[in-house]
């Protein structure tokens, strides 16, 4: 059988809700895949965690369940590739191994005060035009410093260089490598709010101004290096070289094959997030959108602008598990077809605050419009074309912001599935969006580059080459009934803002 001969990346994709592993071929075909979902804490409002060890072992399991299910021979794995959720912040003892707190995640909004202390003083200015990101308790810094601030003595610890701080891809590695290998890379390290575009390193300056031992970080490496080997016990007999890590949008991107200058595309999974390939050039937006790492593969550094939109599946998820308006996700795409418009109203789904390009920590989630007449179909609708308006907002300002025209936009995750949302998003962004074949596009990246780290694929016009479509959306929608539907949306927007003032 021709799996028997044929050589494949382990791919994996550490997210939010869960953990995919897959087994990736030459051709850019997923060939089998596990996935485990993860636990959500949220001790507090506002406030979400996840235990380390459940991290670790979802991906193992699923590592193992991958092979045992495909029947692929250990020894035709190449290497291993990762992808993670970004900004969650993990600290452990470096002798035992034992995490000091559970993971915060990026979505948490505990480091609210912090982030407020700063804003607007000459600190934070030093912080974003070294980073390239806006204050905000989504990145690590602040919840790093929680955790030092708030674990009795871990402070002193961190400064004695007994723990460790590391971001998902580095959590994984670490127990990957036994211990062996502290280690990050540009994506990920870029999204820490301690890293320096410029110089691809951590900056004494604001780890000064976080007052974060340097003792603390992981080394930081280019995105297609050598992260260690993946010791035998884990899948038994091999080691494999880890040979390839992304964060997650990063990884989306690269395995949507964005490599040109103008390149866009928007992952939909808990957050919609969008990244536009800008090149060589630093792009530094004044309204809200981040500059960021791309990658830095084979020496060359790519940057990118990104809009992190916070609830999209989420929003749906509210649908379902809190509103119980519906029983499963899909669900919600009949009930929002079971109407003809939103009945004028609009959800600002504003549950963890705005992201890009608001960056409005205290925003509330609000409906506004509705009448006596409202029914659970023009709720599924609104809370469809809410997603879409968010991105719309980061698009307009992208190619703004960047001088660059989008023709397309690229589209994956699990809501790529909901025709009625493409069509809705083409609709009001006016652009032609085109559907990834692999909706996963997270783990694909994971496995592309893993695979130029080990020579599987030489360049990146080779992966360019597999990527195929599945589903081009395009605009139908008037301009005068766009531009009627994004006032209103202005609008609901600002009654969010208003909540708490």
């Amino acid at each position: 059988m021709k799996h028997m001969t044929e050589k494949y990346i382990l791919a994996i994709d550490q997210g939010t809700t869960g953990t995919t592993v897959a087994l990736v071929n030459s051709r850019g075909a997923i060939y089998a895949s596990s996935y485990r979902e993860i636990t959500q804490f949220y001790p507090n409002p506002g406030w979400v965690e996840h235990d380390p060890h459940e991290i670790l072992e979802s991906v193992f399991s699923c590592m193992r369940e991958v092979i045992e299910v495909s029947k692929v021979s250990l020894k035709n794995i190449v290497s291993i590739g990762i992808a993670n959720q970004r900004e969650t912040t993990l600290i452990w003892e470096r002798k035992s191994g034992r995490p000091i707190h559970k993971a915060i995640v990026w979505q948490c909004r505990r480091t609210t005060d912090i982030c407020q202390e700063l804003i607007g003083t000459p600190e934070a200015e030093t912080i974003t035009k070294a980073t390239g990101l806006s204050i905000d308790p989504y990145f690590s810094a602040t919840k790093i410093k929680w955790i030092l601030d708030t674990v009795p003595g871990a402070y002193i610890k961190a400064k004695d260089g007994d723990l460790a701080f590391g971001t998902v891809d580095t959590w994984i590695i670490w127990n990957m490598t036994k211990g062996e290998n502290h280690v990050t890379d540009v994506t990920n390290a870029s999204r820490t709010m301690l890293f320096d575009l410029k110089t691809l390193g951590w900056s004494e300056q604001i780890l000064d101004i976080f007052d974060i031992p340097v003792e603390l970080l992981p080394e930081i490496c280019d995105s297609d290096a050598q992260f260690g080997l993946c010791e035998a016990d884990i899948l038994g007999e091999f080691k494999f070289p880890i040979s390839g890590v992304l964060g997650d949008q990063h990884a989306s991107m690269f395995g949507q094959a964005c490599f040109s200058v103008g390149s866009a595309k928007c992952t939909y999974g808990t957050g919609a997030f969008l990244l536009m390939n800008t090149g060589k050039d630093i792009k530094i937006s004044d309204r809200g959108l981040l500059s960021t790492l791309a990658w830095k593969v084979k020496g060359e550094v790519e940057y990118a602008l990104e809009g992190s939109v916070f609830s999209a599946g989420a929003t749906v998820q509210w649908l379902r598990d809190e509103v119980e308006l519906i029983e499963s996700s899909a669900e919600v795409e009949v009930l929002a077809r079971s109407v003809l418009d939103n009945g004028g109203i609009y959800l600002v789904p504003a549950f963890t605050g705005l992201g890009a390009p608001h960056w409005d920590m205290n925003a509330r989630a609000t409906m506004v419009g509705m009448t006596r007449g409202t029914n659970k179909g023009h709720i599924a609708r609104a809370a469809l074309e809410a997603i879409t308006y968010q991105c719309q907002e980061v698009l307009k300002i992208m190619q703004q912001d960047s001088g660059c025209d989008i023709s397309e936009l690229k589209v994956d995750g699990g809501a790529t599935g909901n025709e009625l949302l493409m069509q809705m998003q083409a609709d009001i962004s006016n652009l032609r969006v085109n559907r990834s074949a692999v909706q996963e596009t997270t783990v694909l990246g994971a496995a592309f580059i893993a695979g130029i780290g080990t020579g599987f694929w030489k360049y990146k016009s080779d992966i360019s080459s597999i990527w195929d479509s599945q589903g081009v959306y395009t605009p139908s929608m008037t301009d005068e009934e766009r531009t009627q539907k994004l006032r209103f949306w202005a609008k609901a927007v600002e009654r969010s803002k208003a909540w708490i003032s």
